[in-house]
């Protein structure tokens, strides 16, 4: 499950506004601070993008949905960590994926029909 977080108006490469939202997993992590060394907790969020307007979005805070947040390699960038402004070079980015991988599987696996009768 994710849940709404918050959410932001930008601009698009055409000059139009949107709105995006922030999902955060419900599954906490335990890090290790590449500078300090140290453990700490965190959670994957991400953002998606919506054609909702800004009175939607203010609803959807706060809300539930199935899926989950995983983890995607991309071109190495920098990151600011906000909870401690620690600067790291990340080489992933978190997606959204509508619904969880291993229940996918099963979903595929329970409505097969048999190949042989």
């Amino acid at each position: 499950m994710v849940t709404v977080t918050d959410y932001q108006q930008r601009t698009s490469t055409e000059g139009k506004p949107y709105f995006v939202l922030e999902l955060q997993s419900d599954d906490v992590e335990f890090v290790i601070s590449q500078t300090t060394g140290r453990h700490y907790i965190t959670a994957r969020k991400c953002w998606i993008s919506s054609t909702f307007g800004e009175a939607m979005c203010q609803k959807m805070v706060g809300k539930s949905m199935v899926g989950s947040i995983a983890k995607v390699e991309c071109e190495p960038y920098e990151f600011t960590i906000p909870e401690t402004g620690e600067v790291i070079t990340r080489q992933h980015r978190y997606d959204y994926t509508p619904t969880e991988q291993s229940n996918m599987e099963q979903v595929v696996l329970q409505n097969r029909e048999p190949v042989f009768s």
